[in-house]
């Protein structure tokens, strides 16, 4: 199937997408990163995810002991922005870029921490060295593919999710948020060829389905939202977004069994989650009463 090109329109979060389907039956957003509601990172970016102290200590020592390694830095620079600890790993992958300015993948993942602290001119113009330093390197189209489209910038990242993927057809990552650039012009059964083809690569991720579940919703092919958001579910049992998303596919349907125990479950994992509670409240749902949400 020949994929269409983007317009220029203005993207919502991924979030607002779905929130907007549960609450007003509109459908038009887009997720930053990647596969994860809970991370952007893609996964080739994920190279060390052991984030506890003694694994940190463990990398400190390395670095200590071999401070000229470029590499060294990099490895755990990549530890310390997986736990959160941002400043660390700037300075990590600053040193290794002083080390070796030709390390194209400490200038992708110094990329990928200034996108995830927003700050996107910085984090492109990493993307932009890595790659002219490694024209083939997939995972830096996919960074900056997803920087653009934090810009505004849909032609420019839906290029490079091309790119990315010509490159690595085996990455879900960069079918999933090519899916989501799709789905957010309400291109929805070229979101849905997307969402596939990271559901058969990455079977055990709830974002696709979730994703593939709201443009079905959206086409008003109700059996296969609801087949999808129950395989999400299953998957990822304590996703707010999967549970809500999946109440409001049966409140379609008019099962009311079922859209109660969805919301309700969601709202088991975080009481005072606002759509979900919505949504309870529209169906009728009273609480303390049990709901079947499986046949």
């Amino acid at each position: 199937m020949t994929h269409p090109m983007v317009s220029r329109r203005g993207l919502r979060s991924h979030s607002a997408l779905w929130v907007a389907l549960a609450l007003a039956l509109a459908v038009g957003g887009c997720e930053s990163t990647g596969i994860g509601a809970r991370s952007a990172v893609p996964e080739s970016e994920k190279t060390f995810s052991a984030t506890s102290p003694t694994n940190i200590a463990s990398l400190t020592d390395v670095v200590q002991r071999n401070p000229n390694d470029p590499q060294a830095h990099n490895m755990r620079g990549t530890v310390y922005g997986q736990a959160g600890r941002y400043p660390e790993a700037l300075a990590d992958f600053n040193k290794a870029i002083s080390l070796d300015p030709n390390y194209a993948q400490a200038y992708a993942n110094r990329g990928l921490i200034h996108r995830q602290t927003g700050k996107l001119d910085l984090a492109l113009a990493d993307y932009n060295r890595a790659l002219t330093i490694d024209p083939s390197y997939a995972t830096a189209y996919l960074g900056r593919g997803l920087a653009q489209r934090e810009r505004r910038q849909l032609i420019l990242s839906l290029n490079d999710f091309n790119k990315s993927i010509a490159l690595r057809p085996d990455n879900a990552e960069a079918y999933y948020n090519r899916g989501l650039l799709y789905q957010s012009q309400r291109q929805h059964q070229f979101a849905i060829d997307d969402f596939s083809t990271a559901v058969g690569l990455s079977p055990r991720q709830a974002e696709p389905l979730i994703a593939r579940g709201l443009s079905y919703l959206a086409i008003k092919d109700l059996k296969a939202a609801s087949s999808d958001l129950d395989e999400a579910v299953s998957v990822e049992p304590q996703s707010l977004q999967a549970w809500t998303s999946r109440g409001f596919v049966y409140e379609q349907m008019n099962d009311k069994e079922k859209a109660a125990g969805s919301y309700a479950k969601a709202l088991n994992i975080r009481k005072d989650y606002e759509p979900a509670r919505t949504g309870f409240t529209r169906i009728g749902g009273q609480f303390g009463q049990p709901y079947q949400t499986f046949n």
